[in-house]
């Protein structure tokens, strides 16, 4: 079942990415359960990914890619966590790391990712994020060599890892009497000195299998830093990062929201309804649309173009806006289906579980309070993350 709240919110974006995806997303179904409870990647599912052309439906069509921009992106995404929230959320973190540089190539005319972005098209390379470890204040240890710097880092949440060809991420370079810095480089998989540690046990988006990623004694040349800033501060390039990524990581929750809503909706039409009933459906269905209608704003924000401290404040609105109202729909989900939902087999429980997720992408609710209260004061945000 297709969820009338889904379709109305997606309009014009149920395109020919959303088409593929949907004509997927029962197999990527089928799979999930098992992926869930065996805490096992969805290696499958990426592989299908692979052979639809989505790896590659980022980049810009003159590149030799799909040239989808970051609306399209948001609504293929959605519709895959309709099926699988693990495929959709690991895939998200390849799919923002493609929008920033093809966003980068076409509104800042910034050359250098073409070589990143044609290798992407030609050779259908997966891209890791290392998000949860590389946020403002970065981590891990870049020493500074003859040539370039030795690296050694443990990076956390790298979802896909199993599945990806090369890590985007960062390490700090300390230099006595100065600043810390952040260097960000590529780092190929295939390297000896990267290891892939099985780490990933969770209460939920198990099969995204984001393990740890140990990174031992790793040369990056100088020529390899892409970015060098300071650490602990937001840089213009954080503010792109922020602006598209978040939306499209976004995607992934309201997917599984709206899945666990037509979960909870074919359930509770086997009970007798109740005023009680009536009222929980109309509260979930409320929240849910009140997430819709955030994850839109994040859209719009994107589409201005123009990544600054206000989009970043205004798309982090919208992040704490969709996680709390993504959670809250199933959470009365849940309350709605009553016992049934409690099953493995109905697949809600699952859904209430992958749901939690969104809790703990930056920024969480602190900071993100603070930084809109800064914004709203007139005051700085630059250390604020």
């Amino acid at each position: 079942m297709i969820s009338p709240l889904k379709v109305e919110a997606q309009g014009q974006c149920s395109d020919e990415l959303v088409t593929i995806a949907r004509a997927m997303g029962a197999k990527f179904a089928e799979r999930a359960a098992d992926a869930d409870a065996n805490d096992r990647f969805v290696t499958d599912n990426y592989q299908a990914l692979k052979q639809a052309g989505l790896v590659e439906a980022g980049v810009p069509s003159e590149l030799g890619g799909g040239g989808a921009e970051v609306r399209e992106l948001a609504a293929m995404l959605r519709e895959l966590a309709y099926h699988c929230g693990s495929t959709a959320l690991a895939f998200s973190m390849h799919t923002h790391q493609v929008a920033i540089p093809a966003w980068r190539w076409r509104h800042q005319k910034v050359a250098a990712v073409e070589p990143l972005l044609k290798r992407i098209a030609n050779d259908r390379i997966i891209l890791l994020s290392s998000g949860g470890s590389d946020w403002i204040g970065g981590s891990g240890r870049a020493a500074k060599v003859e040539g370039g710097y030795r690296i050694t880092a443990r990076k956390i949440f790298t979802s896909g890892a199993e599945a990806g060809d090369v890590l985007m991420t960062t390490a700090v370079v300390q230099s006595e009497g100065e600043p810390d810095t952040v260097i960000h480089f590529p780092v190929s998989m295939k390297a000896p000195e990267v290891t892939v540690l099985d780490t990933w046990r969770t209460l939920g988006m198990r099969g995204t299998g984001s393990n740890d990623v140990l990174i031992e004694g790793l040369f990056v040349p100088d020529a390899g830093v892409a970015v060098s800033r300071k650490a602990g501060e937001w840089h213009p390039l954080f503010q792109v990062i922020a602006t598209i990524a978040f939306p499209l990581i976004y995607s992934a929750y309201l997917g599984v929201a709206e899945s666990a809503r037509d979960i909870a909706i074919g359930l509770a039409k086997n009970k007798r309804q109740t005023q009680h009933t009536l009222a929980l459906a109309g509260r979930m269905d409320t929240a849910l649309r009140t997430a819709q209608l955030a994850h839109g704003w994040m859209l719009d924000i994107v589409e201005r173009n123009a990544p600054s401290v206000d989009t970043v404040n205004e798309v982090m609105i919208g992040r704490s806006l969709v996680a709390e109202n993504a959670i809250k729909a199933v959470e009365l989900a849940m309350e709605l289906a009553g016992g049934a939902g409690f099953y493995r087999e109905n697949g809600l429980e699952r859904r209430f579980r992958d749901i939690q997720g969104a809790r703990y992408h930056p920024l969480q609710t602190g900071p993100q309070a603070e930084y809109a209260g800064a914004t709203a004061l007139g005051l700085p945000t630059a250390n604020i993350y």
